[in-house]
């Protein structure tokens, strides 16, 4: 007989999952916060907002996004079999639009007039200029210079879409301190903006409001599974940079004991410091934008420099209730390489004619390893969670002649 587990999904009143998370923010911002809290707990059990969402995704987003078992990477890798859960179909070309569309129409019932937030590959900021013109609504991004030039595709996106894209030099000029510039731009009007944070990160009730929205990936992933294998997946694999993808897929899944969940950080050029960002790998517990996790950090305990191949997983911190997973043992953390991801990403490519964004390519590098640990019988779920189109001029430019582009 398949026994449940009883995994806290929800934070206590104060935002706390385990002893992660909680809300360290300005005095100015408390009452900001608590407006954004009440508006949501009001909203997220309200049927009209539920039945308008649900229009979204299917009409506007496209979803339910299809699970692509992956033949030809499973003969090649000569183990388990491999699906995908395709979120990079979804328009905007990745999972965040589920949250933004979410955050948008929130923020619109509450009356606010624009749109605030970071990105780091540029798929939150994609995302919510999209949303922010459904809605009719401004829309501020702020994304460090080194991903900006990165990511010029995004970019131009954002710009097409009617977005301001604030450049941020400080610092690494990475996600780090484009969250850092986000936070102090909104500190100065929290009364007519609206902070629409990019993943299952910040302070409360931002963690569980974006994977609520998430959510979305892991009802679809496990009906969808079940009608197409006739019973649950043996595994189940997401990247994790803050996190939203993961927890979203997972929370489908949560509470079934047979199936074992793994989450795939940078581990970039090597785990010495300021090569990667594997935060659940090598973090201790810290506070950072307002929340408290497992964080890389220096010898003057603040936050360490970080590195990823990917630009949207390259963050010292991570999502509060992955902490908390990690603490149980309900979900493995592993990690995958530059190299590694980079491999996945043309693998994929050329096997299935599926080019990743080189976020998901963690995933997929984990779980092509894993595949070939496994019998032929086991089954692997993979949280595609974004296409690769935005990072392709990164990856000729610095990978091309190795795989064979001039």
């Amino acid at each position: 007989m398949k026994s449940q587990l009883k995994i806290q999904q929800a934070p206590d009143k104060d935002g706390y999952y385990g002893e992660y998370g909680g809300c360290f923010v300005p005095e100015e911002l408390q009452a900001a916060l608590l407006e954004i809290k009440e508006a949501y707990y009001k909203l997220k059990d309200d049927i009209a907002f539920q039945e308008e969402l649900a229009y979204l995704y299917k009409h506007y987003v496209g979803r339910p996004s299809p699970i692509f078992f992956a033949e030809n990477l499973t003969k090649k890798m000569g183990g388990a079999k491999i699906f995908l859960k395709r979120e990079d179909l979804n328009h905007t070309g990745a999972h965040k639009i589920n949250h933004c569309l979410g955050e948008a129409l929130l923020a619109k019932k509450m009356g606010k007039k624009k749109l605030i937030a970071e990105t780091g590959a540029g798929q939150h900021g994609v995302a919510l200029a999209t949303a922010a013109a459904l809605v009719g609504m401004e829309c501020e991004i702020h994304m460090g210079e080194v991903d900006i030039k990165k990511e010029k595709p995004n970019v131009l996106k954002m710009q097409i879409l009617g977005a301001k894209v604030i450049s941020v030099t400080e610092g690494l000029k990475t996600l780090k301190e484009a969250v850092d510039s986000a936070f102090f731009a909104y500190l100065q009007d929290p009364v007519t903006q609206f902070y629409a944070i990019g993943s299952v990160v910040g302070p409360h009730p931002f963690p569980q409001m974006v994977r609520d929205f998430q959510s979305i990936v892991g009802k679809e992933a496990r009906e969808q599974f079940i009608e197409m294998e006739g019973d649950l997946p043996d595994n189940v694999v997401a990247c994790v940079g803050g996190g939203s993808n993961s927890i979203g897929l997972f929370s489908g899944f949560m509470n079934d004991e047979e199936v074992n969940l793994y989450g795939v950080e940078p581990g970039g050029k090597s785990l010495e410091y300021g090569q990667h960002a594997a935060t659940l790998t090598l973090g201790t517990k810290n506070i950072i934008h307002g929340f408290s996790c497992y964080c890389l950090t220096d010898e003057n305990s603040e936050p360490a420099k970080v590195h990823s191949v990917a630009s949207g997983l390259d963050y010292p911190g991570v999502g509060p209730e992955h902490c908390y997973l990690k603490d149980i043992n309900r979900v493995n953390y592993e990690y995958a390489t530059d190299k590694e991801t980079i491999n996945a990403f043309f693998e994929l490519s050329r096997t299935e004619g599926i080019i990743p964004a080189l976020e998901s390519s963690h995933a997929v590098a984990y779980a092509m390893e894993l595949a070939k640990k496994l019998p032929a019988e086991k089954t692997i779920l993979v949280n595609l969670s974004g296409r690769g189109d935005k990072d392709m001029d990164f990856v000729i430019d610095n990978y091309g002649k190795e795989y064979g582009i001039n």
